[in-house]
C-alpha cells in the first residue's frame, strides 16, 4: 500500500460525479473540508465538451438517428430514450463495460464527469410523507428510519440551488417546494385536466415540475447559469446551463472553494479498511488508461457511483473483517434491488381544436400524483403509481387521405393534424430479497473488476399494478373527451427506467438494513452511501430530488464525524 502524503491525503472522499456526487462535493468543500472527487469516465467540461449542443439535424450523417451498426453493437444502450446519434457519446457502450444478467436487465450508464446527470430526463418532485410510511404500513418493506419532515428542509435548500419550475398545487401527495414560475399546458392540455379533475375527488391534473430555468434567480446566475431556451435537445448537454447537471452547478461551485481536487478516470476498485483502526481509511484506484494502481486517504467517504457500481464497490471492498463485503455482516447487501415500471402507456386522438397551436419544445408532461393505496391498501396490488400525458399536433410524418405525391399532399403536410395523446405510468416495484446484484466469481472486467451479476425481474405485484394504470388511464382519457384509445405494454425489461434502486437499503436494523438514517454503513461508520443505493423503497415519486436533498443532509453528519477524528 502506499504511504499516505500531503498529494494523496483528504478530508473527504466522494466515488462518483454524478447529481449525488456533485452535491457531497459542493457540500463537503463550501465547509472548508478538501474533498477528492473520483471519476470513472473520461473529463467532461460545461460548454466546451458538449459537441452535437448546437448542431442542427442535416449535419449529422444520419439525421440524429442511430447507424445500424451503433444499434447492433449496443442492444441495451440503443434501448434508451435518449441514446441517438447526437448523445452517443454520453453513454456507455454495452461491449466497453460487459456485466453479467442472470435475468434481463438494462442497465443504462454514463461514464464520464457528471456522469447522468448530464443525460436526466430532469423530473423533480419531492417525495410525501406516504413515500415513507406506506412501505412498513402496508407490509412490504421494512420501516424508513425518517419521514418527510426530516428531509423536508433539505429539499428546500436542495431546490434553492437547482432550481425547479412548478406551481404550489398544495397537494398532500406531491408537496410543493421552493419554485421558478411553472411551464404552461397548451389548450388541449388544459381542457383535459379541468374534464378529469371536475371528474374525480382524489385526482388532480397539475404541470411537470422539472430542474430547468424559467426565470434564474441570482444564485443560479452566480453559478454562470441561463434561462431555459425549450429547444428540447438537453441530452447532447445544455450551453445555457437551463437544466442542473454537475457540470453546470455544483462541480464549478466546489471547485471555486479551492478545497476540490477532481480526479478523472479513475476507476474505483474498492474501499481500503483498517482491521485494526476499525474504520475505512482510503480507497483503491485504477487508471483507466494506464491500468497504474493508486490508493487515496480519507476520514470520511462518501459512495457516489450509481446505485449498482455502488454495490459493485461495496462487495468488492473485502477485508479480514468484511469477507463478503465492507459492511455486509447479514448478506444483506446488493438485495432488495428495486425500479420503476415504465411498461405501460395509452396513445389516443382527440378531436378538435385544430384552431390551437403552442410554441417551442416544452421539457415536462402533465402529471397525475398517485392515488392509489395513498391513506390505506385499498386495491389487490402494494404501491401505486404516477401518470403523465402530454397532447401535440401530429406532424409532416403522418398519414393523409387522398394523393400521396404533388402539391397538394405538399400543401397538406405543411399543416398540422389531428392532436394525439400520449400517457405513460411510473410505477412502484417491491423491494424483495431475491432480487439482487452479486459479482462473478471468474469473469472481471479490463481493470481487474469482478463483473456485476443482475438477478432482477417483475412478479405478479407488478402485472396488477400495470393492469390498474391501463384500465385507470382509459377512463381518465375517455373522460377528457379522447378517441381511438390504445394500450400498449412495451415489456421493457427492468433497469430500462434508469430509477434502479435498493442494495444498500437504510434502516433503524442492522440485520435487515446496510445504511442508518444519516446514510452511513452500520458497520463502518465514516463511509456514507447516498445515491440510489442506500433508498429503502422506490416511492411513486422521481427519485434524484431526493438523493441529493440525503446527500446534502447526510454531510451535515459527515462533517460531525470528520470533528470527532481530528
Amino acid at each position: 500500500m502506499q504511504e499516505k502524503n500531503s498529494q494523496n491525503t483528504f478530508d473527504a472522499i466522494v466515488i462518483g460525479s454524478g447529481i449525488s456526487g456533485g452535491w457531497a462535493a459542493k457540500e463537503l468543500c463550501e465547509k472548508g473540508k478538501s474533498t477528492l472527487l473520483l471519476e470513472r469516465g473520461r473529463d467532461v467540461r460545461h460548454i466546451r465538451d458538449y459537441p452535437t449542443a448546437t448542431m442542427d439535424p442535416w449535419e449529422f450523417p444520419n439525421r440524429g438517428h442511430l447507424s445500424f451498426e451503433m444499434e447492433e453493437k449496443n442492444p441495451i444502450a440503443s434501448r434508451c430514450y435518449a441514446f441517438d446519434d447526437a448523445t452517443e457519446h454520453f453513454f456507455v457502450k454495452d461491449e466497453e463495460h460487459p456485466y453479467i444478467q442472470e435475468k434481463p436487465m438494462d442497465w443504462i450508464r454514463g461514464y464520464q464527469l457528471g456522469g447522468r446527470s448530464l443525460i436526466w430526463a430532469r423530473q423533480t418532485q419531492r417525495w410525501s410523507r406516504f413515500e415513507f410510511e406506506k412501505p412498513s404500513r402496508d407490509g412490504y418493506s421494512i420501516p424508513w428510519p425518517i419521514a418527510y419532515d426530516d428531509l423536508a428542509p433539505w429539499y428546500s435548500h436542495v431546490e434553492s440551488f437547482v432550481g425547479i419550475s412548478g406551481n404550489k398545487d398544495g397537494l398532500e401527495t406531491l408537496p410543493d417546494g421552493e419554485f421558478l414560475a411553472p411551464w404552461k399546458m397548451n389548450k388541449v392540455e388544459a381542457e383535459m385536466a379541468r374534464m378529469i379533475n371536475n371528474s374525480y375527488d382524489d385526482r388532480h391534473v397539475i404541470i411537470g415540475r422539472c430542474a430547468h430555468l424559467t426565470m434564474p434567480k441570482e444564485i443560479h446566475t452566480a453559478q454562470g447559469r441561463g434561462q431555459c431556451q425549450a429547444r428540447n435537445l438537453c441530452y447532447r448537454g445544455c450551453p445555457y446551463g437551463a437544466y442542473f447537471s454537475s457540470n453546470s452547478s455544483t462541480i464549478p461551485w466546489a471547485e471555486k472553494t479551492g478545497n476540490l481536487s477532481l480526479k478523472t478516470d479513475s476507476v474505483v476498485h474498492s474501499i481500503l479498511y483498517n482491521d485494526t483502526e476499525k474504520r475505512a481509511i482510503g480507497v483503491k484506484v485504477i487508471d483507466r488508461i494506464s491500468k497504474e494502481e493508486r490508493h487515496y486517504f480519507a476520514n470520511i467517504i462518501f459512495v457516489n457511483a450509481g446505485s449498482l457500481n455502488s454495490n459493485l464497490i461495496l462487495l468488492n471492498s473485502r477485508s479480514e473483517r468484511f469477507p463478503n463485503g465492507l459492511g455486509n455482516d447479514h448478506d444483506v447487501l446488493g438485495r432488495y434491488i428495486a425500479f420503476h415500471n415504465y411498461r405501460g402507456s395509452l396513445t389516443a386522438t382527440r378531436p378538435g381544436n385544430l384552431d390551437s397551436y403552442y410554441s417551442g419544445r416544452r421539457p415536462t408532461a402533465i402529471v397525475i400524483p398517485n392515488f392509489r393505496n395513498v391513506y390505506s391498501n385499498d386495491s389487490d396490488f402494494h404501491g401505486g403509481y404516477m401518470s403523465f400525458y402530454t397532447a401535440s399536433r401530429t406532424g409532416w410524418n403522418r398519414e393523409v387521405e387522398g394523393d400521396q405525391f404533388g402539391p397538394d399532399y405538399k400543401h397538406t403536410l405543411s399543416e398540422p393534424g389531428h392532436w394525439s395523446v400520449f400517457m405513460m405510468m411510473q410505477g412502484e416495484t417491491i423491494p424483495k430479497y431475491e432480487s439482487r446484484v452479486h459479482l462473478s466469481r471468474d469473469q472481471k472486467d479490463q481493470w481487474g473488476v469482478p463483473l456485476l451479476v443482475t438477478s432482477v425481474d417483475y412478479d405478479s405485484n407488478d402485472e396488477r399494478l400495470l393492469q390498474d394504470f391501463l384500465k385507470q388511464g382509459e377512463e381518465m382519457l375517455n373522460i377528457a373527451g379522447c378517441q381511438n384509445i390504445q394500450h400498449h405494454d412495451n415489456g421493457q425489461a427492468p433497469g430500462l427506467d434508469i430509477h434502479i434502486v435498493g442494495g444498500v437499503r437504510m434502516g433503524n436494523d442492522s440485520k435487515n438494513s446496510m445504511v442508518d438514517k444519516w446514510c452511513r454503513l452500520h458497520a463502518c461508520k465514516n463511509v456514507f452511501v447516498t445515491d440510489g443505493a442506500c433508498l429503502s423503497s422506490t416511492g411513486v415519486q422521481n427519485p434524484s430530488l431526493t438523493y441529493m436533498a440525503m446527500t446534502a443532509r447526510a454531510v451535515s453528519k459527515a462533517i460531525e464525524v470528520l470533528k470527532a477524528s481530528l
